[in-house]
């Protein structure tokens, strides 16, 4: 793996707005993956999920819902994540790395964020390692690990699917 992107201390950027099928087309896997993050990150939940195939397969394995843990299509994962900021403000991401592998559909980033839960004001801390294939442009899998433990206790009950 070959390291592509390194920042520290991120503060979050406002991504350009995908809403077309071609938003990632010309970008390789690490800038496709850097861009959905940018996307998500700036919550624009819409945009991020139209940067993924229609047909996406998107893994969450250590999700606490066992049915959440994959989903399935475009429609599945915006309606998923659709609520998310409005539960989880996430406010910079403290660590972002980004790294292209040997496979050029494929890339995988390390990243963090810091935030507080809405509903009860609790801080949320959660780093992520997350892989994606692309196909044509697209997001045709998305695979992303994180703490359940962490998650759950900073949510303290609350729910965004």
């Amino acid at each position: 793996m070959t390291q592509d992107h390194l920042t520290s201390d991120v503060t979050l950027a406002t991504a350009a707005p995908a809403h077309t099928q071609e938003a990632g087309e010309g970008l390789t896997a690490a800038q496709l993956l850097k861009r959905s993050l940018d996307t998500f990150l700036a919550k624009d939940i819409k945009g991020w999920a139209e940067l993924c195939d229609e047909n996406v397969v998107v893994e969450f394995p250590f999700a606490p819902d066992v049915a959440t843990r994959k989903l399935v299509g475009r429609a599945a994962i915006y309606e998923y994540l659709k609520n998310y900021p409005n539960v989880i403000d996430v406010q910079r991401t403290p660590t972002l790395k980004i790294n292209s592998t040997d496979d050029p559909n494929m890339a995988i980033a390390e990243w963090s964020v810091s935030g507080r839960v809405i509903s009860n004001g609790n801080p949320y801390e959660m780093s992520y390692a997350t892989f994606v294939t692309v196909k044509n442009g697209l997001i045709v899998n998305y695979r992303e690990y994180w703490n359940p433990m962490a998650f759950m206790a900073a949510l303290s009950g609350a729910k965004f699917w």
